[in-house]
């Protein structure tokens, strides 16, 4: 799925977010205001408190509005409705996270002016092929105030520059990390420059893995790491612990080229020498791995030619999961049968329009024309192994599950500075994107929450 849209104000969810108490002193006077609110006076409407943050509050009238918009929008989509209790603990906990980060851009300075809204509301119009009163009365009939969307575009705005400010402008990428990063995109039928020899130890974790599971397996690897970089044998340490299938090899993943590995492998192959274990551990979509980089050596393919970038064309189907909707078998299963059907002769468009749950299944599921980077790691690995007309197995990422389907392929346009400034992008924009949520983590657990509702929880990290 692309990542590089305008953003759809207050239609989606952010990922539930993790917070922790913290100070007692906070509770206290902020629960005297708490009960200030709650106390009506003759003639007045309660408002009472949902939720404090920090030295703020979400108040059960916002808590309510906001729900009331998402509810509308899933059902605009066609996209299952969570139960309410389960609706309300999400839309709480992203509204949560969304205040703490508004009190951080409060506290640096950062101020979002009206013209800057003006514009960016007129480029949604634009992006949608309206002018701006249209736009205005489209959105009003689909039962949005346009002071909430106008809010909500000023929220976007600034959240996108405390981001900026804080993640995105410390971002570093070294030209040995764009070399190897256009090796790896390459596609199934073009050429590889320098095959890698890795051995690794890897212990399974999947995404959707309860927290606890992954917090332990993740513990396991950084002590693993540890004992790697102590000076004991890697081999004996892959046979001992590793859950891959090469374990039983010393972890042994012999020599491939870089369109067969994780891209996060490709990257770290960057920085190593032959025989250096990689200084962290590395996250990939099914677990966590340690690696030592054994060797590299000239690849099958046409090592001499200029590097190019491949952009594809592809179209995909998306089943989301959890959250009230279909389990991953379901999921799965309603793909395979998909699957099964457009290949005996099946309209690939007419399926998305029917099923797929995201913004492209009115055209088809066609996301059009992507360059490296655009999407997230576990869809665009799967798209680089697919030839031109080809159709994938069902593949997981964060947004659910996916049918995904090549059209074509064509080298990207421009000089070679050109392709590596945007393989230079792609990478900064992985990058930029651990970097944020280690930051959000960070930001999450440093602040005070309360939450005022019978049977709300902070969300584990």
């Amino acid at each position: 799925m692309k990542k590089l849209r305008l953003a759809a104000f207050a239609a989606t969810f952010l990922a539930v977010a993790g917070l922790l108490p913290a100070a007692p002193a906070q509770a206290q006077a902020l629960s005297g205001q708490s009960a200030q609110a709650q106390s009506a006076q003759p003639g007045q409407t309660v408002d009472a408190i949902a939720a404090i943050v920090n030295d703020g509050v979400i108040t059960q009238r916002e808590l309510e509005e906001r729900i009331s918009l998402i509810a509308r929008r899933l059902t605009q989509q066609n996209a299952p409705v969570p139960p309410m209790q389960q609706l309300r603990a999400q839309v709480l906990n992203q509204m949560v996270l969304e205040r703490i980060q508004l009190q951080k851009a409060k506290e640096d300075g950062i101020v979002v002016d009206d013209a800057a809204v003006q514009r960016t509301l007129e480029r949604l119009a634009q992006a949608n092929g309206l002018d701006l009163a249209t736009y205005r009365s489209r959105i009003e009939a689909q039962g949005v105030p346009w002071t909430t969307f106008t809010n909500d575009a000023r929220t976007e705005l600034t959240l996108s520059k405390l981001r900026e400010k804080e993640v995105d402008s410390k971002i570093t990428v070294s030209d040995a990390e764009v070399a190897n990063y256009i090796a790896s995109q390459r596609g199934p039928s073009a050429g590889q420059q320098n095959d890698l020899h890795f051995e690794r130890i890897f212990i399974a974790a999947a995404q959707n893995a309860p927290q606890t599971d992954i917090e332990a397996a993740q513990a396991k690897a950084d002590a693993l790491l540890k004992e790697a970089q102590s000076g004991s044998k890697f081999e004996s340490l892959a046979k001992s612990n590793s859950q891959a299938p090469d374990a039983k090899k010393g972890g042994d993943m012999g020599f491939l080229p870089p369109s067969k590995l994780p891209p996060e492998f490709v990257t770290a192959a960057s920085t190593l020498r032959p025989g250096e274990v990689n200084p962290s551990v590395i996250r990939t979509d099914d677990g966590f791995n340690v690696i030592r980089l054994v060797d590299r050596r000239p690849g099958q393919g046409n090592a001499t030619d200029a590097p190019k970038l491949v952009q594809t064309h592809v179209r995909h189907i998306l089943l989301r999961v959890g959250e009230g909707g279909l389990t991953e078998p379901e999921a799965r299963q309603k793909l395979l049968q998909i699957r099964q059907e457009i290949e005996a002769g099946g309209d690939f468009a007419k399926f998305a329009r029917t099923y797929s749950q995201d913004g492209s299944a009115s055209n088809g599921g066609d996301l059009g024309w992507i360059s490296p980077g655009e999407t997230v790691p576990e869809f665009e690995r799967a798209m680089n192994t697919l030839q031109d007309g080809q159709i994938s197995e069902p593949v997981r990422t964060e947004y659910g599950y996916h049918l995904i389907q090549v059209l074509g392929r064509r080298d990207a346009e421009g000089s070679v500075a050109q392709q590596m400034e945007i393989a230079r992008q792609a990478i900064g924009q992985r990058k930029a994107e651990q970097a944020y949520a280690d930051w959000l983590r960070e930001l999450r657990d440093s602040a005070y929450v309360q939450y005022k509702i019978s049977g709300m929880t902070p969300p584990q990290n």
